[in-house]
């Protein structure tokens, strides 16, 4: 993976397993949080993230660390929350 492409997936990482609210950015009790309302952050614009950067980190993360909602409106990490999430 490229190197502007991992620097996206760090920073999806570390928003959605940890911080939502620094970006301010709702996550619901499963971990989901609204794609557009991510890409409209502050963090998401200064690193160049889009929807088509976002569907390559999600496509191309060997470990399957991310699950987009199957309309692609939501998006999660599936592990390593330090927020207590309901993955059911």
């Amino acid at each position: 993976m490229e190197q502007r492409l991992v620097t996206m997936s760090r920073f999806l990482s570390y928003l959605l397993r940890h911080r939502p609210e620094s970006e301010g950015i709702a996550m619901d009790e499963h971990g989901w949080v609204l794609i557009d309302e991510l890409l409209r952050s502050r963090g998401a614009i200064s690193r160049g993230l889009n929807r088509a950067a976002l569907e390559r980190v999600v496509a191309d993360n060997d470990k399957r660390r991310f699950e987009v909602f199957e309309v692609g409106t939501g998006i999660r990490v599936r592990q390593g929350h330090s927020l207590i999430i309901d993955l059911s």
